[in-house]
């Protein structure tokens, strides 16, 4: 356990976050299927990168991912088509618990040699790699966009290329779009049109270096930072206008429901609180292209007691924990009233001001972790297994320290 405060100064600083864990997931799986032709520069740190590097590489028949939910999406698919080799592909008690059906039942229906070791539906999974003959698959649209991603990936290694036809509502669209740019900066033809998507087969592409843009769901907790602060101001390396991720979106959320202005200069992002702004006293969001900062923006809510209606959060309950049941039990510490459904999050008021010194746990959450962090802001805090952070930003409390958080 740690227990974080602030000075109650204004935070001011500067940090440099790794790149993005979806850029450098998605971005080492096409170096491995393309025989390593790509340089990539400033690669996530994140321990679910270093887990997925390592797995793409090993001669073992044994790859435990842990908790890393993106590897075990793309390493089921890509372990699919690579011919003669057979792997078992297991992870954490969690993972276990992480439904992977969608996915498996798609790459069968390609033709690929999958089968289930435990309970049915979920990992651990024994893969035998084939050549896959079939060049189209439907798939419901509302799935997690790393299933629908992990198929895009390898479509440029069948012989026909693969279409994928969407059913329903698209879910988390802006991952299938950071996939579909990362593949044409790399020649790939890969397009999306209404909720069909097409991917051209291509043997090799050319040697290129590429850089990684740091990731904006890191970002988020230092956008909370400063909506909690007053006279702030934060600048974060390396970011851009023009961005892949779909949690860029923070840029306007921020602005226009907190007041954090967001400014660039030669790939510094600037943070500060809008000396003007005035805030509501009611937050209603659509979250389904950005459900990853869901979390943060929760916090923020609470932090400012305000009101909020938060929608589009399906995907949360099968994230490394249930995130909205969990939310709830940590936001109700600080006397929030919050009433959740399968995929939406509501807060209706506040009772009691917490307790002196709330404890939040984590769920062996990264992001349950770091989203409450902000708080330390307004009032001393403690979290249970601060470790958790590994997963995706393992320098998270280092860099606080800079910002002149105090750690104990």
């Amino acid at each position: 356990m740690i227990q974080l405060s602030s000075s109650g100064l204004p935070v001011r600083g500067s940090i440099q976050i790794t790149g993005s864990k979806s850029e450098s997931n998605r971005l080492l799986l096409l170096n491995q299927l393309y025989q390593n032709t790509l340089n990539i520069e400033n690669l996530s740190n994140a321990e679910d990168t270093q887990l997925m590097q390592k797995a793409l590489v090993t001669s073992d028949s044994l790859i435990d991912i842990h908790h890393a939910g993106t590897a075990m999406r793309f390493l089921t698919a890509y372990f699919a088509i690579q011919e003669n080799k057979t792997v078992t592909l297991t992870g954490s008690d969690r993972m276990k618990q992480r439904p992977i059906q969608v996915l498996v039942e798609a790459l069968r229906a390609l033709g690929a040699d999958i089968s289930y070791l435990e309970k049915e539906g979920f990992p651990p999974l024994r893969i035998s790699g084939k050549k896959l003959q079939q060049f189209s698959i439907v798939i419901p649209a509302d799935v997690s966009s790393q299933y629908i991603t992990a198929l895009m990936l390898i479509g440029t290694q069948l012989e026909q290329g693969l279409t994928i036809e969407l059913q329903g509502k698209i879910i988390s669209k802006p991952y299938l779009l950071m996939s579909i740019k990362l593949m044409n900066k790399l020649g790939i033809d890969a397009n999306i049109q209404n909720n069909t998507i097409s991917i051209k087969p291509k043997k090799n592409i050319e040697s290129r270096t590429i850089q990684v843009e740091s990731d904006w769901s890191s970002a988020s907790y230092y956008y909370s930072i400063v909506a909690l602060s007053l006279n702030s101001e934060i600048q974060i390396s390396t970011y851009y206008a023009a961005s892949l991720q779909g949690d860029s979106a923070l840029q306007a959320l921020y602005r226009k429901h907190f007041g954090v202005d967001s400014t660039f200069d030669n790939g510094i992002l600037h943070l500060k609180n809008n000396p003007n702004f005035e805030l509501s006293e009611y937050v209603e969001l659509d979250m389904n292209h950005t459900p990853d900062i869901a979390q943060t923006i929760a916090v923020t809510c609470v932090g400012k007691q305000l009101k909020c209606h938060l929608t589009g959060l399906e995907t949360l309950k099968i994230k490394e924990t249930d995130r909205l049941q969990a939310l709830k039990n940590e936001l109700e510490k600080l006397g929030a009233i919050v009433h959740i459904t399968a995929d939406s999050l509501r807060i209706t008021g506040y009772r009691e001001k917490f307790d002196e010194i709330p404890t939040f746990e984590t769920y062996n959450d990264h992001r349950m972790a770091m989203c409450v962090a902000p708080l330390a802001v307004l009032h001393p805090i403690a979290i249970e297994h601060p470790e958790v952070v590994e997963k995706s930003y393992p320098d998270f409390w280092r860099d606080l320290m800079t910002l002149g958080f105090q750690l104990h």
